[in-house]
């Protein structure tokens, strides 16, 4: 989920309980709060609580809330995770540690002690090598896949030979979910379980009727969708994400405001770019069809 901020940059939490409630209303059976979508690099920890604990409230139990907690310092990981913990929140979501680039014992040891220090709290790995410069290995997931807690990963390292790599050593509880929505059909036809979406601000319950098709088999109908939303996935990546999704939100009446430096407003050019694929979602998604 975005984090919406007011005209003088401080967080508005009124906006992201009306965006949660409606995006629970539109097709996501879970949010994630504070990842990279929701600008965590440019929050500060009470910033985070606070929205974890505003998320919460407007959910209501009818969605999971998964914190964004992750860190490059397993110290400052270990005592968010804590206190989103004393939440009661549904799990955390822990990327893999940006700029210090460790090796893969060093993120084995990271991850698994996030996981001892909140035995309690299911955790879902988040691997973006595009972002943190480090991608985490298939074996170094299959041993993370061992420890009781930790049980999903978000994949966005763009490579579907990693992913099936995964669900062949990993065991058929351990949830593979799709780091970008271009992917989510190539990734459920792999073994994967869904997707951690930004499209679904827009589209939430094509993105549904597509996971629903394909999970009863109606593959046709499912790569029909893809197609009619494959448009969208990728404008909404024109540049850096958030960037497009808040000026398509923006574009839809969302008063979600601008992004945190040193992100920035788009271009007109990106933006008019994003206005134009905005328009043609009603007709994408009505003219999809079994091909």
């Amino acid at each position: 989920m975005v984090t919406p901020f007011s005209p003088d940059g401080s967080v508005n939490y009124t906006v992201a309980e009306r965006l949660a409630d409606h995006l629970v209303r539109h097709g996501s059976d879970g949010l994630v709060i504070c990842g990279t979508t929701g600008e965590s690099p440019t929050l500060t920890w009470d910033e985070e609580y606070q929205l974890f604990k505003t998320v919460k409230q407007a959910v209501a139990g009818r969605a999971k809330v998964i914190a964004g907690t992750g860190s490059n310092s397993t110290h400052e990981a270990i005592e968010a995770t804590r206190k989103a913990s004393h939440l009661g929140l549904d799990g955390a979501l822990q990327v893999v540690p940006y700029y210090n680039k460790p090796s893969q014992e060093g993120l084995y040891l990271h991850f698994s002690q996030i996981a001892q220090a909140v035995p309690d709290l299911p955790l879902m790995l988040y691997n973006i090598p595009g972002r943190t410069g480090c991608n985490l290995a298939v074996d170094t997931v299959v041993r993370l896949a061992q420890v009781p807690n930790i049980v999903a990963i978000k994949e966005a390292s763009g490579s579907l030979d990693q992913v099936s790599q995964i669900r062949c050593h990993t065991a058929d509880d351990f949830l593979i979910y799709s780091g970008d929505d271009s992917l989510t059909l190539p990734i459920l036809a792999v073994g994967g379980s869904g997707v951690v979406s930004v499209a679904s601000h827009l589209v939430g319950p094509q993105l549904q009727r597509m996971i629903q098709a394909y999970e009863v088999g109606n593959v046709k109908l499912a790569a029909s969708l893809h197609c009619s939303l494959l448009p969208l996935f990728k404008v909404l990546f024109v540049t850096t994400n958030p960037v497009p999704v808040k000026a398509a939100l923006t574009l839809e009446g969302w008063d979600v405001g601008s992004v945190r430096l040193p992100l920035c407003a788009p271009e007109a050019s990106v933006e008019a770019a994003i206005a134009e694929v905005i328009k043609q979602i009603p007709t994408m998604v009505s003219e999809a069809r079994p091909l």
